[in-house]
């Protein structure tokens, strides 16, 4: 007897090949939209923190963070206890009421909260004003707030850890208050520039640097940006 041999028509063939063509490209668009959705909201971070600023000021008269221990006592009646920094000489990571903030922008990483450094005690100031959500406990090992990729987001005004000089974490950067997030992928980073700047992101009021930590760093440009390298972007205002 002669055996038949069963197989796919080609119009089968043609309909698998769809609907994987379908899978394929719902999967891709689902990416796109999260990568989407990861970017505005680190874009909304950047614009967030100045926001608190010129809200902070509006009502205080004075910058989160610099103001002195009879100041906050005013700004914040008790039960509140707000941390003010007590200065050790002046120009140092805690100068108040000098107009700045005073320290580096990652002082209050990862339960290590410098009391001594405005740029810490910053959080606690805008947390206590109902500026912001989270811990206005320093020790708190997520005291300081992250971005969507885990990465920490500070705020400082440039000055190198209390000697006074102007020494912007990312090396030429010009402004007077910078807002940084770090752990940022190159990727995101590109498209970070492209909505808020000039699209360099070695150039403009957006830069992006390697995601080192150390200040002086030089603004690495968007073409040699790599899509899977971690960077630190900042925000002058």
């Amino acid at each position: 007897m002669r055996k038949q041999q069963a197989g796919f028509t080609l119009v089968e063939i043609a309909i698998v090949l769809v609907i994987i063509g379908l899978l394929l490209g719902g999967v891709l668009k689902g990416q796109e939209l999260v990568h989407s959705a990861k970017v505005k909201n680190m874009i909304n971070d950047l614009r967030s923190v100045s926001s608190m600023v010129y809200a902070y000021q509006d009502r205080f008269r004075a910058l989160p963070g610099d103001q002195t221990a009879a100041q906050l006592a005013t700004a914040f009646p008790a039960p509140a206890a707000p941390t003010a920094c007590v200065p050790a000489a002046a120009g140092t990571p805690c100068d108040p009421g000098n107009g700045r903030l005073d320290g580096d922008w990652f002082a209050g990483a990862a339960g290590a909260g410098v009391a001594t450094d405005e740029t810490s005690v910053f959080w606690q100031h805008v947390r206590l004003a109902n500026l912001a959500t989270g811990s206005i406990v320093l020790a708190d090992a997520n005291y300081q707030p992250r971005n969507a990729d885990g990465g920490l987001i500070g705020i400082e005004s440039g000055i190198n850890g209390g000697t006074g000089l102007a020494a912007p974490f990312i090396a030429g950067m010009r402004g007077s208050l910078f807002v940084c997030s770090a752990g940022i992928a190159g990727r995101y980073a590109k498209q970070i520039d492209l909505t808020m700047d000039d699209g360099n992101t070695a150039s403009g009021a957006v830069q992006a640097v390697l995601d080192t930590l150390v200040r002086g760093g030089a603004a690495v440009a968007t073409a040699a940006v790599v899509d899977s390298q971690r960077y630190t972007v900042c925000m002058a205002f």
